[in-house]
C-alpha cells in the first residue's frame, strides 16, 4: 500500500504564546509535530505493518520542518517530503496549503492519505477535507478506528460525544481524532536509522506551481491574546440574599439577564 501522512509544524503545547506588532513571535521558541498528526502516524506506521506498503510523511515549510520529519521517521516512516516554500511564499492559508499537497499527489499512486483533525495552531480542520476533494477521492474525518480489507474500508468516526459507523472504499483520506491510537515515542534505533531515512526537498518550481496561483484566500486582519480571567467572586450572606446579589450582578455586570 502507499500510505501518505500529512503533517504539520506547530508550536510546543507547552509553549507560552506572545504577541508584538500584531504578530505572533516565535524567536526561541520549541515546535513540535502537531499532536493530531501524531495519530496519523501511527496509524499509518499499523497499517503498513499489517498490511504492506511504504510510510511517507510530507510537510509544507521551511528547512525548520526537517526536525519534524525525522521525528516522524524515527517513530517508523519510511520516507519524508518536504515542500519547501520558504523562499516563495510569505504565508499560508488553507487553500493554498491543500492546493499544493494536492499538486504533490496528483501524479502519484495513493491508496491512504492520513492527517491530524485538526491542527493545534489554527484548528481549521479543513486542509485535509480540501485535499480530499481536489484528488476526487473519498474522505472521513473524525475517525476512531480504521479496519481495512482489500479496497474495503470500515471506520468509526466521533460525532459530538456519539460514533457512527461508516464503510467506504480506497484510495481513501481519514483525519485522525484522538483515541484512534496510542503514538508511539521515537526509539534509540529509530532515531539511528531515521538520519539514513530518505528526506526528498521539493521546491514549488518543482511542483509547475506559481506564486501567483496559490496566493493566499484568507486576511488576517488582527492577532490579540484572549483577556485575562478575573478573578471570581465569592458572595456573602443567607443564602436568600446571596441570590439576589447574584442575579443583580448577572443583570447590572455580566449583562446575561
Amino acid at each position: 500500500m502507499n500510505i501518505f501522512v500529512l503533517v504539520k509544524r506547530t508550536f510546543d503545547t507547552e509553549e507560552k504564546i506572545t504577541i508584538s506588532g500584531g504578530k505572533i513571535q516565535d524567536d526561541g521558541a520549541e515546535y513540535i509535530i502537531n499532536p493530531y498528526d501524531e495519530y496519523a502516524i501511527e496509524e499509518a506506521i499499523q497499517v503498513r505493518d499489517a498490511k504492506g506498503g511504504k510510510v511517507t510523511v510530507v510537510t509544507i515549510g521551511g528547512e525548520d520542518a526537517e526536525k519534524q520529519l525525522r521525528t516522524a521517521l524515527a517513530m517508523g516512516a519510511d520516507e519524508a517530503v518536504l515542500i519547501n516554500t520558504e523562499d516563495d511564499l510569505d504565508e499560508l492559508d488553507q487553500y493554498s496549503t491543500a492546493l499544493i499537497l494536492a499538486e504533490y499527489f496528483k501524479d502519484k499512486e495513493v491508496d491512504l492519505i492520513l492527517a491530524g483533525n485538526v491542527a493545534i495552531d489554527g484548528g481549521t480542520g479543513q486542509v485535509g477535507p480540501r485535499v480530499a476533494d481536489l484528488l476526487g477521492i473519498n474522505y472521513v474525518t473524525t475517525i476512531t478506528d480504521l479496519k481495512i480489507d482489500g479496497t474495503s474500508v470500515k471506520i468509526v468516526r466521533d460525532i459530538e460525544g456519539d460514533s457512527e459507523i461508516i464503510e467506504t472504499s480506497l484510495p481513501l483520506l481519514v483525519t485522525a481524532q484522538q483515541g484512534l491510537n496510542e503514538p508511539r515515542y521515537p526509539s534509540l534505533p529509530g532515531i539511528m536509522k531515521a538520519k539514513k531515512k530518505p528526506l526528498a526537498e521539493l521546491e514549488l518550481d518543482d511542483l509547475d506551481i506559481d506564486e501567483d496561483d496559490v496566493e493566499v484566500k484568507v486576511e488576517t486582519v488582527e492577532v490579540f491574546l484572549p483577556p485575562k480571567k478575573e478573578a471570581g467572586r465569592i458572595l456573602q450572606g443567607e443564602l436568600s440574599e446571596q441570590v439576589k446579589e447574584l442575579v443583580n450582578l448577572l443583570h447590572s455586570e455580566a449583562k446575561v439577564v
